[in-house]
């Protein structure tokens, strides 16, 4: 599975996959519940391929990101979303410790971790399906 067919809407919780598009919708499986729905355009979403984190030197893709947190974790789920502060910012600290600590805030710490587990347990992500995807699409 690849991120370019994953996205974030905004005021609705998780992470939906791409299932069809047609002009002005998009009809989406949740990640969490497996519900179908559509998603109009005039709805604020993306996908997560477009997102980044803040680092000190750039700018890192969420693929590059999940890839990282997937190798410091050996393929299994990471810290809960609903930890402390101190503890997201020290186990990202571990994985990524260029991270922008003035940009990064503790709600954004706590999505990345969120999606990476909904990821890797509902949806069985790992970086082999991010690369595969890239090989096909050459």
């Amino acid at each position: 599975m690849s991120l370019s067919q994953i996205i974030t809407i905004s005021g609705k919780p998780g992470l939906y996959r791409i299932l069809s598009q047609s002009t002005g919708r998009v009809i989406v499986q949740s990640l969490e519940d497996g519900k179908k729905m559509p998603v109009f355009m005039r709805h604020n979403f993306s996908v997560l391929n477009d997102i980044c984190l803040y680092t000190e030197e750039e700018e890192l893709p969420l693929e590059d990101a999940f890839k990282m947190i997937y190798e410091f974790e050996k393929g299994e789920a990471s810290v809960d979303h609903k930890a402390s502060k101190a503890e997201l910012a020290s186990r990202l600290e571990q994985i990524i410790p260029t991270y922008d600590k003035e940009e990064v805030t503790a709600a954004d710490m706590k999505k990345l971790f969120k999606w990476y587990n909904t990821l890797v347990v509902k949806a069985d992500w790992t970086p082999d399906s991010e690369e595969k995807k890239s090989d096909e699409e050459e």
